[in-house]
């Protein structure tokens, strides 16, 4: 066996490691990017997709995206409890918007913008391990689809792999190093084929649990509301679903239809010990996960890839490990802004099990202050939007 020799090795063919050969390639610096995955499995796996402006801004720009023909903007989210509804004006507050547009579709788009530029792009690779973080030559060694053993040295490798990265050991030394929070509940899920209910996303606190109301097209909607962790997502019909998902959003009338597709999601937030050891550094999932709640996670990745860019960028063409140095602490900055937006639209919104009945007022007074203040509809606003992202380290 023969190692191959490249610049810069991504693990990974999500947003993250998509996004991140692209600019790379802006400067004249080649990659490879591997992932265990066929194309059709990328291209196929349905996933949640609200984009904060700057994301937007960034896909924008790339060849054959369909962010603003697909996408749909939203300029605001609607607030709901006591059965009335509250409705927050991003552009009124921040100037700013968000668009639903499926993380799928995104993929889409990027994989055949890249495979047009000519990217080295590996599917069904498996990456058994990354070895050399301390060395200026870091490898990484796998089995390629033919299942043949193959090794790549590189000037940098990048994990971007997901939450289950196998990237993150030779980084943090564990799958496990970090921080961790488990929530006492889930998400039961379900894409159906019907009309949206609502223009905007319905995010709604009530004595019966907490739903989400949002869509994915004209015709087909997905939407969720509170379980436990240990729900059976085949365990109720679907006239039981739709009932559920009624009560949970009282003053509000679903549109119903034919359900397709049903799944628990559970709630975890994990930040590991370290982003960066030597030549090799983590970005997006294998980095961090966070509650849905919040619509932080592609958003979050494409924070650390616009600094990691920037980082490989004075690293590989200026000899300058400066940024690199300095991008740890620079994306952690983001990252717990994020971890506390998400867990405050999570606490604010859920039932948790062991609320006492101050508790549950308590949570009410906080929904009150929000929509009854400029300033505390702003604070939702600017997070949920997006913060300007960080271009200098």
């Amino acid at each position: 066996m023969t190692a191959e020799r490249t610049r810069v090795a991504i693990v990974g063919a999500g947003p993250a490691g998509l996004i991140l050969s692209h600019l790379l390639a802006e400067a004249g610096i080649e990659s490879i990017v591997l992932d265990n995955r066929t194309r059709e499995e990328i291209e196929g796996t349905i996933k949640a997709g609200i984009l904060e402006q700057g994301t937007v801004e960034v896909l924008e720009k790339i060849p054959h995206s369909r962010v603003h023909t697909v996408g749909h903007k939203h300029d605001g989210i609607e607030l709901r409890f006591n059965g009335e509804g509250h409705r927050i004006d991003f552009p009124s507050h921040v100037d700013r918007s968000v668009w639903l547009y499926p993380q799928h579709e995104a993929l889409i788009d990027l994989i055949k913008a890249r495979l047009e530029a000519g990217q080295d792009l590996r599917f069904s690779t498996e990456v058994a391990a990354v070895e050399g973080a301390e060395t200026d030559s870091p490898r990484v060694v796998g089995r390629n689809a033919d299942g043949e053993p193959f090794e790549i040295v590189a000037d940098f490798v990048v994990g971007a792999d997901g939450s289950r990265s196998v990237v993150r050991p030779s980084v943090a030394g564990s799958m496990t190093a970090g921080y961790f929070r488990e929530y006492p509940f889930a998400w039961f899920g379900i894409l159906a084929e019907a009309p949206p209910s609502s223009k905007e996303l319905i995010y709604s606190h009530s004595e019966n649990g907490f739903a989400l109301i949002s869509q994915r097209s004209e015709t087909v909607q997905r939407m969720y509301f509170q379980c436990d962790p240990e729900t059976d997502p085949n365990s109720l019909s679907d006239a039981q679903i739709w009932e559920t998902l009624q009560r949970c959003t009282p003053g509000t009338e679903l549109k119903e239809g034919p359900i397709f597709q049903r799944d628990v999601l559970r709630f975890r937030s994990f930040v590991v010990s370290e982003l960066r050891k030597g030549r090799i550094a983590l970005v997006g999932d294998a980095a961090h996960t966070v509650p849905p709640t919040g619509a932080k996670g592609m958003n979050l990745a494409v924070g650390d890839v616009i600094l990691l860019n920037e980082a490989l960028r004075r690293l590989l063409l200026e000899n300058d490990e400066r940024g690199l140095d300095a991008y740890a602490d620079a994306a952690r900055q983001r990252i717990w802004k994020a971890q506390h937006f998400s867990w405050w639209m999570t606490s604010m919104l859920h039932d948790a099990p062991d609320a006492s009945e101050f508790d549950k007022k308590r949570q009410l007074g906080e929904l009150r202050s929000v929509i009854e203040s400029e300033h505390g509809q702003a604070f939702l606003a600017e997070a949920y939007t997006g913060w300007p992202f960080r271009t200098t380290l």
